[in-house]
């Protein structure tokens, strides 16, 4: 299920578009508290942000070229003016898509689907407490301390993230790391899962991977 955050301020209509794309099997997030938009894009797990550009205290253009200095996440920017000056601020500004006020929500869904296919939701750093793994450098970091993972690693690490509060069952987790999951070996994973485990204690993250008797794996 992917995650939207809406940053909307217009409360009626960010009502009606969270139960839209709710009933279109998204899981979404509101934020109304700007001031601290960076903190909430590094703590929270979301694969795309709509961007309302008239926000009180800050307009959404500024607030999206803060958001790209600590996320890659992909912005669609919704406006009520029809203006072509405001798109291009917008994209130059890191959003990567625009649409216009009032828009067809059937239409607006297409775009978020779209965009996430393009991206194929695989962001490339996710951030947990004050750690941020790095998909492209297959690492970890934390308070200076860079940690190198394994490809398996790192794509363990990844899905438990990116599945967060909620328990992984060894066969989805043996099926996302090896198409052939005929051919692994059950111990394959729990040796995987140690690696992880002691490559975080390294960090001083320990206890992060709670192993669930008989169900699987969760980081909460």
């Amino acid at each position: 299920m992917s995650r939207v955050l809406i940053i909307e301020d217009e409360i009626k209509l960010r009502n009606q578009l969270k139960i839209f794309l709710e009933n279109n099997d998204f899981e979404v997030k509101i934020l109304d508290d700007y001031d601290d938009i960076t903190n909430f894009i590094n703590n929270e797990d979301i694969d795309i942000i709509l961007l309302d550009i008239v926000l009180p205290g800050m307009d959404g253009m500024s607030m999206c070229k803060k958001i790209r200095k600590v996320s890659d996440i992909p912005i669609i920017m919704v406006t009520s003016k029809n203006n072509q000056i405001d798109e291009l601020i917008s994209i130059n500004y890191g959003a990567d898509d625009f649409i216009t006020k009032p828009y067809n929500p059937q239409i607006l869904l297409a775009r978020i689907q779209r965009l996430l296919k393009r991206t194929n939701t695989f962001v490339k750093t996710i951030h947990y407490k004050n750690m941020k793994l790095d998909i492209n450098k297959s690492s970890i970091l934390c308070n200076d301390i860079v940690i190198d993972l394994s490809k398996n690693e790192i794509r363990c690490l990844y899905y438990l993230l990116k599945n967060r509060g909620k328990i992984v069952s060894r066969d989805e987790l043996i099926n996302y790391l090896w198409d052939e999951c005929s051919f692994i070996d059950d111990n394959t994973l729990t040796v995987n899962i140690t690696r992880v485990r002691n490559k975080l204690s390294l960090i001083g993250l320990n206890n992060v991977i709670i192993t669930k008797k008989n169900q699987g794996y969760i980081i909460l």
